[in-house]
């Protein structure tokens, strides 16, 4: 019955180790920043968005973060418009997904979409960028399809 013992005591020492060397973790990818204006009918809101270009950082995306602060972000930023689909594996919290057209526009607005589900989340039409902010900060904002997004991406049209 000792040598089970001082196994499980071996394996309680060595867990942390094994775990902050995960194989995850080692592939995690880094992103730049930069601030985004969202233009409401009630006001300016602006946000400070790591942006995802590469293949392997819109693969990460916001893939195994526990938060994200109110006023961050991630924008996905595509080299042409295309319809953009998404989903959730790997993904802790909720999510709104915005999906803006090559004007800033914005067309479409996935609320809260579900952690960790492999259901896909399209866009009705396609798109030179998309908008992940925490679940809920759509609503609680105002913001709406229609409404436009100020970042270097978009061209201003009018």
């Amino acid at each position: 019955m000792i040598p089970f013992f001082r196994a499980l005591i071996l394996l309680a020492l060595l867990y942390p180790l094994a775990v902050a060397t995960t194989p995850v973790e080692a592939q995690l990818v880094t992103f730049s920043s930069s601030e985004l204006t969202i233009e409401t009918a009630g006001g300016k809101r602006h946000f400070t968005v790591e942006v995802a270009r590469t293949p392997e950082q819109m693969a990460q995306g916001l893939m195994f973060r526990r938060s994200l602060p109110p006023d961050a972000g991630m924008l996905f930023e595509y080299a042409r418009p295309q319809i953009a689909s998404f989903w959730m594996k790997n993904t802790l919290i909720p999510l709104d997904m915005l999906f803006i057209a090559a004007d800033g526009r914005i067309t479409g607005i996935h609320a809260r979409a579900v952690p960790m589900s492999l259901e896909p989340i399209t866009s009705d039409t396609p798109v030179l960028a998309v908008l992940e902010l925490n679940g809920g900060t759509a609503e609680r904002l105002g913001i709406k399809p229609g409404d436009r997004v100020d970042h270097p991406l978009f061209a201003r049209s009018g």
